[in-house]
Formats: C-alpha cells, structure tokens, sequence
C-alpha cells in the first residue's frame, strides 16, 4: 500500500487570530485557532500546521498560550513554527503540545540548529520551513528568503534543502511567496526539482486555490503533504471533500475516522 499522502490545513497566527494574506502581505482575519482547529480536527485533517508568521519579524517569541489551547483540543499531530531560535524554544513548544516544529529564519541564520534539534528530538519531529521566490541569479533559480519572506539571503533554494536533510531535517516545507495567497497554484517546478534533490518527506505550500491544486502538487510536483489555508478557512471546501477528491484520482489518502489513526506519525 502506498504511503498517505497528507492534507494539513495551516493556521498562520497574528496577534493571536488566524489570518490570511497574499504574498505574505494584506492580512484579513479569518477567526479563532482552537475553533479554527477543532472543526479541521473533526473533519479529518491529517495533521494542523500552526505558524506565527508575526513572531520573528516583531522579534518575539511564539505565544505559548495559543498553542496550549489549541494543541488541547485537537487529537492530530500539530506542527509548530514561528520565533523559534533555540533548543530550549522548542522545548517548551513541545511540552505545550506541538508534535512537531518548524524552524525557518533561525536555521538560515545558524544551520547549526537543525543538527542540534534533529539530536534532541528526532528528525521525525523537526521540519525545515523554506521561504523562496524565483531569481535567475540563482543557480536553481529560487533563492530563499528570510523574515517572514521579507528578506533576501543570497542562499540557492534546492541546494539548501539538501543541506537541511544532511543536517537531520525530516521533512521540508517550501513556499513559495511568489504563489502565497494568490489561489493560482503551487510552484510545481520548484516542488518536483526539490523532491528530486532530497529524500525526505515535501509538504508543499503556497497558492492552493481548489482541489486540482491539491492534485498537481502531489501527481506532479511529488509533494507527499499538502498545506493549505484559504479554501479551508473561508469554507470553499471541506478537508474531506479534498480527501475525496484525490482518491477519485487516485491519490492515497486515509479517510477513515477517529483518533486512533493519529497515535503514531510515520515519515518514510
């Protein structure tokens, strides 16, 4: 049997509300995380995504007490990112109930945390958030950006994904912010070439605008998770309506109910 392929809607958090913007910029609220993430916890997300995308551009640590309440309330596996600079941050993000975390800023700063995180907890609990747009001075042709996708770094996208993995990432999270918000699809040029640079797990990011998309990232960009917010926030389409639909076409996905399918997280 084929591994899963994963749908995680993503909460993107600003002064503790979800929110939703294009090119990372213009956000509009779109409601409360623990009621955002209690109606894709019923609905059967795979897992739930939970980035404070305010954090390290307002030079703050990730709010805590958002994340408890909203850990609390879900039975899948929540991944965490935003602030994070240091073991001891994901430490206590993980005793506040992420199964994860993401770090993006901090590992471009100081690679060095990716091995140190990835010794700590695991590889299966540390994924590798990379920011990127398209630049014809990369040699990939995608650089990466930092800062809430704010800043430039000179860094190749591709080449530092495989640094990611050699330094114990265990999954990747590349956005694109060329395609965020806009609704017009996944970057699939950039999903394929990274999933054919490294071998773990790509969850693809940035531009889902309707089920097809979900389709593509997968079939064609050989994404093995889709990320998604706008369709799922403002109710254009269900989690299980997405399942469903990628089933038809033969993509697998699990569909069964309850919680029991979340006790264990495997990443191939």
């Amino acid at each position: 049997m084929a591994a899963y392929k994963r749908i995680i809607p993503c909460l993107d958090i600003a002064g503790g509300r979800v929110v939703k913007g294009i090119h990372f910029e213009n956000l509009r609220d779109a409601g409360d995380p623990a009621e955002i993430a209690t109606r894709y916890n019923q609905e059967g997300a795979d897992e739930i995504a939970f980035l404070d995308i305010m954090a390290t551009v307002e030079g703050r640590k990730t709010m805590i007490e958002v994340v408890k309440k909203t850990a609390a309330v879900i039975t899948v596996p929540l991944t965490v990112g935003g602030g994070i600079s240091s073991v001891e941050d994901m430490r206590i993000l993980i005793e506040a109930g992420a199964n994860k975390i993401s770090i993006n800023t901090a590992a471009v700063k100081n690679p060095e945390l990716i091995s140190a995180a990835a010794k700590e907890f695991g590889s299966q609990s540390l994924v590798v958030a990379i920011d990127y747009r398209r630049s014809a001075e990369m040699p990939s042709g995608w650089e990466v950006l930092i800062n809430g996708g704010k800043t430039p770094t000179g860094k190749d996208a591709i080449a530092w994904a495989k640094e990611a993995e050699s330094r114990g990432a265990g999954e990747l999270l590349p956005t694109s912010i060329d395609t965020d918000g806009t609704k017009a699809g996944y970057d699939l040029e950039l999903l394929k070439t990274m999933a054919q640079a490294v071998q773990i797990p790509i969850i693809a990011s940035g531009g889902a605008g309707n089920l097809e998309h979900l389709y593509q990232a997968i079939a064609i960009g050989k994404a093995d998770a889709v990320l998604a917010a706008s369709i799922f926030h403002f109710r254009e389409y269900t989690i299980k309506q997405a399942k469903e639909y990628l089933r038809a076409k033969g993509i697998p996905v699990n569909l069964s109910e309850g919680p029991d399918k979340y006790n264990e997280v495997k990443l191939h």
